[in-house]
């Protein structure tokens, strides 16, 4: 009876995760670039529990792993010359305040005092040779990247991605910090499209169905618990009786 106390009780765990994960993801719904988080419960089959040191039913199933999906987003035309977004792979290259490099696909970017490109935040943009200084001018972006202020050259945007993006770790809603050693590299065959952004990629409809259907197999177990309790202790009360 407790057993099975626990196993409900375990599968409970991870549905307070997948709730958790589902309103962060509805709350970013409108960020642009942000990448959806999803969550993997791996449950061991009877052959594989054989093959493994004996655990209680309260640590199996349990949450395996939290992911990002960098599926792509659809891009909105905002006919706002400082708004990209990124055709291919590859994200774009900022520096945070603290000097710390991170990736992005967020490009609704504005001109900071300093008249350099920067993201909501703060974090300038960071082109082949650095920052890109705009200042005050008429800003035009080709599809290679190279940046133009009132026709003079100011910079290239140059795509860049590592060799495994799931290991990048995810600091704010759009942003990603690469590990310490990670190479990035450019990517070439990337265009930019001035006057676009790259919406999330959060289905506002799915997300709403994961949550109610986590909250209903919450509330499931929930349930079992409540019935296996009452159950022990009627148990209880006749062994009590009884003496």
């Amino acid at each position: 009876m407790i057993k099975g106390i626990y196993t409900s009780a375990s599968a409970m765990v991870p549905r307070l995760k997948k709730q958790e994960l589902v309103a962060n993801n509805l709350a970013n719904a409108s960020t642009p670039g942000y990448k959806k988080d999803r969550l993997f419960v791996q449950e061991l089959t009877k052959a594989e529990k054989r093959l493994r040191p004996q655990q209680s039913d309260w640590q199996e199933p349990m949450i395996n792993q939290i992911y990002t999906s960098f599926a792509p987003g659809v891009f909105d035309r905002t006919g706002n010359p400082l708004n990209m977004a990124i055709d291919g792979d590859g994200f774009f290259q900022v520096e945070l305040a603290d000097g710390t490099r991170a990736l992005t696909r967020n490009g609704a970017f504005s001109v900071s005092p300093e008249g350099l490109l920067e993201i909501p935040g703060g974090a300038y943009l960071i082109g082949e040779g650095g920052t890109i200084e705009v200042g005050a001018g008429k800003v035009e972006v080709s599809g290679t990247g190279i940046v133009t202020s009132d026709g003079q050259n100011v910079g290239r945007i140059v795509p860049v991605t590592v060799e495994n993006i799931d290991s990048l770790q995810k600091v704010g809603g759009s942003l990603f910090i690469v590990p310490e050693g990670t190479e990035m590299t450019p990517v070439t065959t990337a265009n930019i499209q001035q006057g676009f952004l790259e919406a999330s990629n959060v289905d506002i409809v799915k997300e709403m169905i994961e949550m109610i259907i986590s909250f209903r197999n919450y509330e499931a177990d929930s349930k079992a618990i409540k019935t296996q309790d009452d159950s022990l202790e009627q148990l209880f009360n006749r062994v009590g009786s009884s003496r």
